[in-house]
């Protein structure tokens, strides 16, 4: 079979691609006329003449830099690369065309394997992320296909492909030109994509891209959402003639950044029963026939639609609605869009949000211009002086921070080939210094331990600092402030707006360290949160950030900005790991941040905030996403936190905790879905006003201009009849009521087990140390509890009255237990990601609706029934991350749920899709199977239930009311987050519990 399929590769390499290249695809210019000299980088010696098979050469050098598992350069000469097979370009590896002209890699006529479903000509390939030992779910994009390839995942860091074109010829419909789902610090960048009868440009897009085109194909860009789940980002970059649209996406979090997309039917389309944040600032839309942006699920809170200075020529509708379809028309044949928001609109701080479309547009007289482009170009290879040849070492081990001095001080623009740049001392850029690197985590300047000039109390002292006013711009390196320097920042910026700082890494997270700086680990005196922010912009500086990964846990803030009216535009910004606050703005006027992400680990971020604003005015923050890792297990109030500040304009905010994880275990491979307990509980918090913002995914907010006195209490609103019972917890959860009205529920990091009733109060029942999670009483009044314990988790019953007596309940074969209740859990997480959902036949998605509709249909094997036979508790399958003891990770749905939901087989039940934000009703089956599913309620959040009367009581920021019928009822405000519900209608006094992290509460019904 392989020398069959090497012999017709073969024979269709005599062909020539026939594809006509559109009038508009003028040449491209090739970035990087010369070669950069670095002793390390890999030279491709390929044939490069169009007709010759050059893909066993490019592989090889691939693969050749690859070597070691650290990632490396590699170069490809100008020339026609032809290729008959799936490019791997493995982790860490970056590729860049080299030379007069731009290479370009050519898929001939006709190419077997990439005449139908979805075949990549490149894809950027992972690591074994959780030493599974095999594909979780294995890439099926490759030609020929290889069961043993990882595809790229959120560890899949410093990929990137620049300076090279793409060319598919007739008779490949199912051709793309790159797979790209990876994670920081990779990039797509000055590549021409001539797609002729391919697919299209990129599947599977990832991190950030900048200066592409698009010229012909099926689409542009077809992408759903990252590996790591964070923003996709597109920077001047443009799509021409496309025959169904230019983007196809869903979930991907794009922002786009002076973009034009011409001749095509429809400019961006979200796939149908799917979301997207999407935000676009100077978007260009000409001659597009149908709709600029056609948006579905717009009853989804997780559909947030923004676009900044807009323009429309010849395109009659702007945006149009699958799910309604209303349109929003442009006003004549040229219009600007000066401001356009659809999605949830919080109105003020401290309200709950509602749906609405904002529209500020008006007619143009003529075309405008198309604006500069967002990134300044770097200057010519040929003018970049290696600094070897200025005496400098790079060697790891020499100091090299006079020759280093001395080259900044004679020459305006350095060159650093890969190596450690071993210094003592501040380095000084001139006004118009640039410094550039090609891999930021092969290419380190750093300090040493304990260097004396950044030792003890002190003001910061800079690793670099650039001139104050000047046009400076530092590229692709990575810095490295050591394990124990207190004093230090990584790079101090006081440049104006015309600087640059691009595709730079803060060390300290996702790379080698030198050797002997280990972050804390081995380094007794490293201290975590122990040196001056990371990148701090300051005295006037300002520029655009773009590319940035900030993850030093060592410092105070990966990216803090103070005293600077200067603008400042920040795209696709990575903060994570801090202590305290990953971004901070202090005395900051006029920057915009679009796309900033930021990441609190279990570890170092459980007392973190995400942003902090501090005296700071006219800020524009876009397509934000505040995330904590799921193992967290501690609350955290808000993410973002405002002081005597205002005139900030949030658009497209998604404040989160939940993510999935595929692997490979003794049950086969899978990927599993879930979702913390412990996101922050507001997406903001005005200090000064007092106020909060609940909703954690909504599209537009305009926090108005600070106040001139503080507020003197807390502004949140409460509705009357709601009564605190108790309060002091650390984190309460898994309440479950018994037949006499006695509440039981569990504050989980005390390892307690409460009760509370009108007669006894609040009282402990249990604290043995059996790492409860969610409880049910059965039908004798006995708990049925379910434990994180042991690898698959542990289930166990307890009688109240003596809790000392343990039974640990087996699982068993699922079989039929008449007059049993089954237990499931009452908020679940499903969205199918991670794995390739598009049908290669059809090139359709199934619906978040039908893949919610998949798993909740799935039977499960086993079951824990409770020893008087009345509850079931269905095995939900566990998955691990650690070690099996206390030390490891256990997720399912039912120990990720805030408590359980029950139901008689047969019956209804009711339950919320957290990844659709929505409330559903089920019937219950055989084995904890679902179906029949159906929509009660487009908002769903922590948990859901439901009275004899049918009304439904879902908590989701406060506590939204419905009817039977859907509607709207009522909404009950609470003094904190309400997390889970707990109807109690026995007897005169029906009641509510509400449960908050921090305290339990109750309203009369």
């Amino acid at each position: 079979m392989k020398a069959n399929w090497l012999l017709s590769a073969a024979v269709v390499m005599a062909a020539v691609p026939s594809m006509a290249t559109p009038a508009a695809a003028r040449s491209s210019t090739s970035v990087y006329r010369t070669a950069p000299a670095d002793p390390r980088a890999v030279t491709i010696r390929g044939v490069g003449d169009g007709r010759a098979d050059d893909s066993a050469a490019i592989q090889q050098g691939i693969d050749d830099a690859a070597k070691g598992g650290h990632g490396g350069i590699v170069f490809l000469p100008s020339g026609r690369y032809r290729i008959s097979r799936t490019i791997i370009v493995r982790a860490g590896v970056r590729l860049f065309g080299v030379g007069a002209t731009r290479p370009e890699i050519v898929l001939g006529d006709a190419t077997p394997g990439f005449g139908s479903g979805i075949a990549a000509m490149m894809t950027f390939a992972g690591e074994d992320q959780y030493r599974s030992g095999k594909p979780p779910v294995p890439v099926p994009t490759t030609v020929p296909f290889d069961a043993s390839l990882f595809d790229a995942t959120s560890s899949t860091f410093y990929s990137a492909l620049a300076n090279i074109d793409f060319r598919i010829g007739q008779g490949n419909a199912g051709a793309v030109g790159v797979r790209f789902r990876v994670a920081q610090h990779g990039y797509l960048r000055h590549v021409d994509f001539h797609l002729g009868s391919g697919f299209a440009g990129i599947y599977q897009a990832g991190n950030a891209a900048q200066d592409l085109r698009f010229f012909g194909g099926r689409y542009g860009i077809v992408t759903e959402k990252t590996s790591p789940a964070w923003q996709f980002t597109l920077i001047d970059s443009d799509f021409t003639g496309q025959r169904d649209a230019a983007i196809r996406e869903h979930e991907v979090d794009l922002t786009l950044v002076n973009v034009a997309i011409r001749d095509t039917p429809v400019g961006i389309e979200i796939d149908r029963g799917y979301s997207d944040s999407l935000w676009g600032k100077q978007v260009r839309f000409e001659n597009v026939r149908d709709a600029g942006v056609l948006i579905a699920s717009e009853k989804s809170v997780f559909t947030q639609i923004g676009f900044d200075d807009a323009v429309g020529i010849a395109t009659p509708v702007f945006a149009r609605f699958r799910d309604s379809g209303r349109t929003v028309a442009g006003t004549g044949p040229r219009y600007r869009v000066a401001d356009f928001s659809y999605g949830l609109k919080v109105p003020a701080l401290g309200d709950m949000g509602d749906f609405a479309t904002d529209v500020r547009m008006t007619r143009l007289t003529r075309a405008p211009a198309r604006p500069r482009p967002a990134i300044p170009a770097l200057p010519p290879v040929a003018v970049w002086t290696d600094v070897r040849t200025l005496g400098v070492k790079g060697d790891d081990s020499t100091d090299d921070t006079a020759a280093l001095q001395r080259a900044i001080d004679t020459h305006r623009v350095l060159y650093l080939p890969m190596g450690r740049y071993r210094v003592s001392d501040t380095l000084r850029l001139r006004p118009d210094s640039v410094l550039i690197a090609l891999h930021p985590s092969l290419t380190h300047i750093y300090l040493a331990d304990d260097a004396p000039a950044y030792r003890g109390v002190g003001p910061a002292r800079a690793l670099i600092e650039s001139a104050k006013g000047g046009a400076g711009i530092v590229s692709g390196v990575g810095l490295w402030t050591g394990g124990v320097n207190p004093r230090a920042s990584a790079l101090i910026w006081k440049a104006g707006e015309a600087s640059l700082v691009d595709d730079v890494k803060i060390q300290g997270g996702g790379t080698v360290l030198t050797p002997g700086s280990p972050i804390g680990f081995g380094n007794d005196r490293a201290r975590f949160d122990g040196q001056h922010p990371s990148i701090w912009v300051t005295d006037g500086g300002g520029g655009t950030f773009n590319a940035l990964w900030s993850p030093n846990t060592l410092a105070s803030a990966g990216f803090y900005v103070s005293n600077t009216e200067t603008p400042g535009h920040v795209y696709q910004l990575s903060a994570e790991h801090h202590y305290r606050a990953e971004i901070v703005l202090d005395h900051v006027a006029n920057w915009e941040f679009l796309a900033p992400q930021t990441e609190q680990e279990v570890r170092d971020g459980v007392n973190a905030v995400s942003t902090e604003f501090r005296h700071s005015r006219n800020i524009l923050f876009a397509n934000y996403h505040g995330y904590r890792v799921t193992r967290t297990a501690k609350p955290m109030d808000a993410a973002v936190k405002l002081y005597d500040s205002g005139d900030i304009r949030f658009r497209n905010v998604h404040v989160n905790a939940e993510s999935g994880f595929a692997s490979c275990d003794a049950k086969g491979c899978g990927t599993f879905l879930r979702a913390s307990k412990y996101p922050f509980e507001n997406a903001i918090k005005d200090m000064t006003r007092q106020a909060e913002v609940r909703e954690r995914e909504f599209a537009r907010l305009d926090v108005p201009p600070a106040p001139t006195t503080a507020a003197t209490r807390s502004a949140v609103a409460v509705s009357p009849g709601v009564e605190r019972l108790a309060d002091g917890f650390y984190s309460i959860a898994g309440a479950a009521l018994d037949t006499g009205g006695r509440l039981y529920f569990i504050d989980r990091f005390f390892q307690r087990i409460y009760s509370w009733s009108p007669d006894k109060g609040l009282n402990i029942v249990a604290d043995a140390p059996l790492d409860a999670v969610n409880l049910a009483v059965d039908r004798s009044g006995h708990l049925l509890v379910l434990s994180s314990a042991g690898r698959d988790g542990t289930v166990y019953s307890i009688d109240p009255a003596h809790p000392a007596a343990v039974t640990v309940i087996p699982p068993t074969a699922a079989r039929a237990h008449d007059g049993a209740g089954t237990l499931l859990p009452v908020n679940v997480w499903a969205n199918g990601e991670f794995a390739d959902r598009i049908d290669p036949k059809s090139y359709a998605y199934p619906t978040l609706a039908d893949l919610f509709a998949e798993k909740m249909g799935e039977a499960k094997a086993q079951e824990y029934v409770s020893p008087d036979g009345s509850l079931v508790l269905p095995a939900f399958r566990v998955w691990n991350q650690g070690p099996d003891d206390h030390r490891g990770w256990r997720w399912s749905d039912t120990l990720d749920a805030y408590g359980f939901t029950t139901a008689a087989t047969g019956g209804d039940v009711v339950l919320t899709n957290g990844s659709e934000n929505r409330t559903y009703a089920g019937r219950l089956g055989a084995d904890g199977r679902v179906t029949d599913l159906r929509v009660l309620a487009e908002r769903g959040g922590e948990s859901v239930a439901r009275d004899a009367a049918g009304n439904l009581y879902v908590a989701n920021g406060q506590v939204f009311v419905y009817a039977p019928d859907g509607r709207l009822l009522r909404r009950i405000d609470t003094p904190e987050r309400p997390l889970q519900l707990v109807l109690d209608e026995k007897g005169s006094g029906k009641r509510l519990f509400i449960l908050s992290h921090h305290a339990l509460y109750s309203v009369g019904l």
